[in-house]
């Protein structure tokens, strides 16, 4: 084996596998957005080297799984990434070489648009949580759905990653109109991916969540599913829900998923509720708004999931999200109901690892 090879080997085995735990305490000295691109732009350096990125797979790669077939798709396993962290379509192949069975892009609006001001995202370290307050920062659905053909045509072609459509509405879109920022987005990415979700519950766009109304979800899933029906080949669609629901919501949501014959759920969004957090009120303050993720949020979303999942009596198709760090924790959403289940802040804080963990306890406790 040459030096290059064998100090390529060292990389993957050591610095992304085995000692994550010691790169994650340099990193989380500096800015979490930064770190987050230069880590991605690191992985797609290194993945350029075909040797490498078969290393890559082969390391992160999961036990035999059989293939999970939901919404007719076949998932080759349960983990995927949620939306927010590949906004942009940027790390397609290198998140698929670290074993994730689907990912989802956005959330995507019809125009680019920057987000809002820095610092947006900040740790909770004694949590094991985010906050984040982005914005639906991301390039735009014309820009996003020329590099998804892109990808399509060349490096999709021998992939089995299944790639999920988070769309969204424009920051200045007054909501009456907001269906027609959701079509927008529809139309122009349906070819190039697998499913959508429709994203009206985060929590950093300024009276989105009061889309959440039955009124309003109503209009936009019957704008999507006309334009939907059109298609050669439909797509399933899908609704991401935020944990903060009360129990008549919830169970709007539910009546509205099945009269409006949704294909899922995504359960669930960021929260905005700040109780039982072990950081200090002043840093909390410090913080200010935002959407919380991580631990905090895996016992919340995991009984929306449970209440969700019997009140409709299982027809209502789940994927889960919230709090995921473990096998354990990926159980616990799959035994309250879900099909699949999505990491995110879990991935930041356990590793490139966090999804060959998570099939392998998955495979052993059938």
């Amino acid at each position: 084996m040459s030096l290059n090879k064998l100090f390529s080997c060292i990389i993957i085995n050591v610095i992304l596998h085995r000692m994550y735990k010691i790169v994650r305490s340099i990193l989380f000295l500096f800015d979490p957005e930064r770190v987050h691109y230069f880590s991605m732009n690191v992985l797609k350096l290194i993945c350029k080297s075909p040797f490498i990125k078969k290393r890559i797979q082969k390391t992160f790669s999961s036990p035999e799984l059989n293939p999970t077939c939901v919404f007719n798709l076949q998932f080759s396993n349960p983990v995927g990434l949620g939306a927010g962290f590949d906004k942009n379509a940027l790390y397609l192949n290198e998140l698929e070489s670290l074993g994730f069975g689907f990912v989802e892009i956005g959330t995507v609006t019809p125009q680019p648009q920057t987000g809002n001001e820095k610092p947006r995202l900040f740790r909770l370290q004694k949590d094991k949580a985010l906050i984040n307050r982005m914005g639906f920062n991301n390039d735009g659905a014309a820009i996003i759905a020329e590099r998804m053909a892109t990808w399509r045509a060349k490096d999709g072609q021998h992939s089995s990653l299944i790639v999920g459509g988070n769309i969204g509405k424009y920051k200045n879109t007054p909501n009456e109109e907001a269906w027609k920022d959701y079509e927008i987005c529809f139309n122009a990415l349906h070819e190039y991916v697998d499913y959508f979700v429709v994203n009206v519950s985060s929590p950093n766009t300024p009276g989105l969540r009061a889309l959440q109304e039955k009124d309003s979800l109503q209009q936009i899933f019957s704008v999507l599913h006309s334009s939907n029906q059109k298609k050669k080949q439909p797509k399933p669609i899908l609704l991401k829900i935020a944990p903060d629901l009360n129990k008549d919501q919830t169970n709007e949501i539910i009546s509205l998923a099945i009269e409006s014959k949704l294909d899922g759920l995504i359960i669930s969004n960021t929260t905005i509720s700040r109780e039982n957090l072990l950081e200090s009120n002043e840093k909390i303050k410090k913080i200010g708004a935002g959407g919380l993720s991580g631990l905090p949020l895996k016992n919340k979303s995991t009984e929306m999931i449970d209440y969700i999942h019997k009140k409709s009596e299982g027809k209502i198709v789940i994927i889960g999200s919230g709090g995921i760090f473990s096998g354990k924790d990926a159980e616990e959403k799959i035994m309250a109901g879900a099909s699949l289940i999505q990491v995110w802040t879990g991935f930041v804080y356990e590793g490139p690892s966090i999804v060959k963990k998570i099939n392998k306890y998955l495979v052993n406790n059938k």
